[in-house]
């Protein structure tokens, strides 16, 4: 739902306190607060302003806040998994259908549909045809999908961010070229060690693209990604990022070349890389142990 927001926490010594608009309070205790418990709910007329934070905002203490939410707790790596095998089988219940004819935007609606059906939010539903695959972030159009499309989706539930990157048909040279960018998201994963700065994992990603084949500057074209969770990127890696990686955290790594993206979400925990956004019926072969979805064909 659009808009500002409905809901203000205000935390302190004593606890929390939820100021919550009067129109939404009745569904918000019922559908999302839940049994969750040890704070206070005030309501608020519609028409006054919410609190705002006496002291800190939300945005002065964000690096904190990133660092106590980056080791997920069981009961979140749970909800998580669930999400991520949901999200994904949804994706390939829909792109098992799909036909070259098929418009980017109706893949968009279709897979919308599909992801609010698993009751989650499409927060990042993004297509691109077989001409339009030179775009990072291909905004769908009314052009058709063609002989090969590549989809994204970020699946938001209960909070949490599931983020997948899927590819189905074929054209000359993609193969090889898929098979290089995928051993350079093996070497991120393999740089994504506990006490590492993202800065430092970046710099790792960066230099893999030239042994793979790729220019050595292919790595500024596109984000690459970063740890994941409650936000899509929670922050993105970049050269400065001096966040630190913590065993149990949710990574979407996203290498990226001219016509080809990997995308997944996984957990790094006790050097064990666990893909998330995972199904089985997808086609996957295995890099450096790990299963890697490969393209779906399609008529």
């Amino acid at each position: 739902m659009g808009g500002d927001p409905v809901l203000s926490a205000v935390v302190d010594r004593e606890g929390a306190t939820l100021h919550v608009y009067e129109n939404e309070l009745d569904r918000l205790v019922a559908e999302e607060l839940g049994d969750l418990g040890g704070f206070e709910v005030r309501a608020v007329p519609w028409f006054a302003p919410l609190p705002r934070a006496a002291c800190l905002a939300e945005a002065d203490v964000a690096a904190d806040l990133r660092a106590l939410r980056a080791d997920l707790l069981p009961q979140e790596l749970a909800r998580y998994r669930t999400l991520g095998r949901d999200a994904a089988a949804a994706v390939t219940r829909l792109l098992a259908t799909l036909r070259s004819e098929h418009s980017e935007r109706e893949v968009a609606a279709l897979l919308a549909r599909e992801i609010v059906a698993i009751g989650a939010e499409p927060a990042v539903l993004l297509v691109a045809g077989q001409d339009r695959l030179g775009l990072r972030h291909p905004l769908p159009t009314h052009a058709p999908l063609g002989r090969r499309a590549m989809i994204v989706v970020g699946a938001r539930r209960a909070g949490l961010m599931a983020n997948l990157t899927r590819w189905v048909g074929d054209e000359p040279g993609a193969a090889e070229t898929a098979v290089r960018l995928h051993k350079v998201e093996a070497d991120a994963f393999a740089a994504t060690r506990p006490g590492r700065a993202l800065s430092a994992v970046l710099a790792d990603i960066a230099t893999s693209y030239e042994r793979h084949g790729f220019g050595p500057d292919e790595w500024r074209r596109h984000h690459q990604g970063g740890p994941t969770g409650y936000v899509g990127r929670d922050p993105r890696a970049t050269p400065s990022a001096s966040d630190v990686v913590v065993d149990g955290q949710a990574f979407a790594w996203n290498p990226t070349a001219p016509r080809h993206k990997a995308e997944d979400t996984v957990v790094v925990s006790h050097g064990v890389v666990e893909v998330l956004t995972v199904d089985p019926a997808w086609p996957a072969a295995p890099v450096r142990g790990i299963l890697r979805p490969q393209p779906m064909p399609f008529d």
